[in-house]
């Protein structure tokens, strides 16, 4: 919806912007775009610039989640297997709640596109760490060597860790001023556009909206990259990897 107003806002700011260039060249021929050159320079290159600065901020973020994802398949997948080193009862009553344990974390993003639901889900993982970790210590204090305590503990840190660490970064994102700031450079571009174009005769259409759909289609692809979960463009797929140790938890 905002997108849509984007685009209808820079059409319309683009004939607001012509309108007014018609009335400054009706007056004043010689004198209407004297000096304006360099101002219209300014903005677009700033315009440039916070569209570049904001795609490579979403894009770094966007490959960012896309590695901590892999980092946390990767440290559920060892902690399982140093669950090995424990005997039994405790092992399997741990295999158990590891299996808990992951569902729910997949299932914490699966239910992105609703923060209570994520939330709650989120504080369900918690309580299984607790769980896991109780139980974990109990057991590694009971083996006769040192081997679970210095192998399994630290992996259950690493394992609890990257989950907080994924939490910070679904929280992490620009700050609302930037994409407030940024739309009202695209606006006052396309007054500018405007103004430029109405030296020609009639409305150039295609150009104007050319202009406006393809910075808004630049601004929608930004705010993609921003909300991976919410959008076309998703870190979806990379879940496969958690979903790929939940199936070898045999």
């Amino acid at each position: 919806m905002l997108l849509l107003a984007l685009f209808a806002g820079m059409l319309a700011c683009t004939e607001l912007g012509r309108r007014y260039g018609l009335r400054r060249f009706a007056a004043d021929p010689d004198a209407a775009q004297r000096g304006t050159g360099p101002v219209d320079g300014a903005i677009f290159a700033l315009l440039g610039l916070m569209i570049a600065f904001t795609f490579s901020s979403a894009a770094s973020r966007f490959e960012g989640r896309r590695e901590l994802v892999r980092e946390e398949a990767n440290d559920i997948g060892t902690a399982w297997l140093r669950l090995d080193l424990l005997a039994e009862p405790q092992r399997t009553e741990l295999h158990g709640l590891f299996r808990q344990y992951t569902d729910s974390r997949i299932e914490t993003y699966l239910r992105a596109d609703d923060i209570d639901r994520a939330l709650a889900e989120y504080r369900h993982s918690e309580e299984i760490q607790g769980r896991i970790w109780t139980l974990a210590v109990k057991a590694a204090a009971e083996q006769p060597t040192d081997a679970a305590s210095r192998l399994l503990l630290p992996a259950l840190n690493e394992m609890f860790d990257i989950a907080n660490t994924r939490r910070a970064a679904a929280l992490m994102h620009q700050p609302p001023i930037v994409f407030a700031m940024l739309g009202l450079l695209a606006l006052l571009a396309a007054v500018v556009a405007g103004f430029s174009l109405a030296s020609g005769r009639g409305r150039d259409w295609l150009h104007l909206v050319i202009f406006a759909a393809i910075t808004t289609l630049t601004v929608y692809v930004i705010a993609d990259l921003e909300y991976p979960r919410l959008g076309l463009i998703r870190v979806d797929s990379i879940d496969q990897l958690l979903r790929d140790v939940r199936a070898g938890m045999k």
